[in-house]
């Protein structure tokens, strides 16, 4: 741990013990960057700072509530919130949804959510715009593991949303959300674009009308 504790790399898998890891997520200096382990690798990922991004992290949460309470679909969303298998995955995407069932699964006082108590989340969601490729690849073959039932990347940088189906230990794509039924990806997609010619509030109302269909 000597080489990790003096020089620990960010934004990149590398090597780890479980206990490398949690004494890495659990140094001050590390406070506020999110952290993954997978498959005997950790990633420490550094907080993203940049308007783009939690411009559209913003929108993408507002969307997903909106349609599910126009909708009546029961839902709980967690913002940055971390999941954990201890001594074997870790990861905080940057949103997450018990949706249906199991919308009121977790109780309040809950820190991390234990895995192993808890069930996963129904929809996970990251944000990406620097760390596409990662979301693409690692991130995606860690929620397959974790068996959560959709996964979402919000690509910034080409504004639109990949949304895969997590079944049977792997991932395919979809067009329309299985977990929010009617909801199709394209109308978000065309939200995000509107993002970039006007206001939240325009956009939003924008979305309002077209959820209301």
């Amino acid at each position: 741990m000597s080489e990790l504790q003096t020089k620990l790399p960010t934004d990149i898998w590398v090597a780890a013990t479980w206990d490398e890891y949690i004494q890495a997520i659990e140094n001050p200096a590390y406070e506020k960057a999110k952290g993954y382990y997978h498959n005997g690798q950790m990633r420490i990922e550094m907080t993203p700072l940049g308007n783009d991004h939690a411009s559209d992290h913003g929108i993408i949460m507002y969307a997903v509530y909106l349609f599910a309470s126009i909708k009546g679909i029961a839902l709980n969303g967690k913002d940055n919130c971390t999941y954990r298998k201890t001594g074997l995955k870790d990861a905080q995407p940057d949103v997450s949804y018990y949706i249906g069932d199991n919308a009121d699964v977790i109780p309040y006082g809950t820190s991390i959510i234990n895995l192993d108590i808890y069930p996963t989340p129904t929809l996970v969601i990251e944000v990406a715009n620097t760390s596409l490729a990662d979301d693409k690849g690692e991130k995606r073959l860690l929620y397959e593991d974790l068996g959560v039932a959709e996964y979402w990347i919000l690509d910034v940088q080409n504004v639109q949303v990949i949304a895969f189906t997590i079944e049977n230990n792997g991932s395919r794509r979809i067009t329309q959300s299985l977990v929010l039924p009617g909801l199709e990806i394209s109308l978000l997609n065309d939200a995000l674009r509107r993002t970039r010619q006007m206001n939240q509030s325009l956009v939003c109302a924008w979305l309002l009308t077209q959820f209301q269909k």
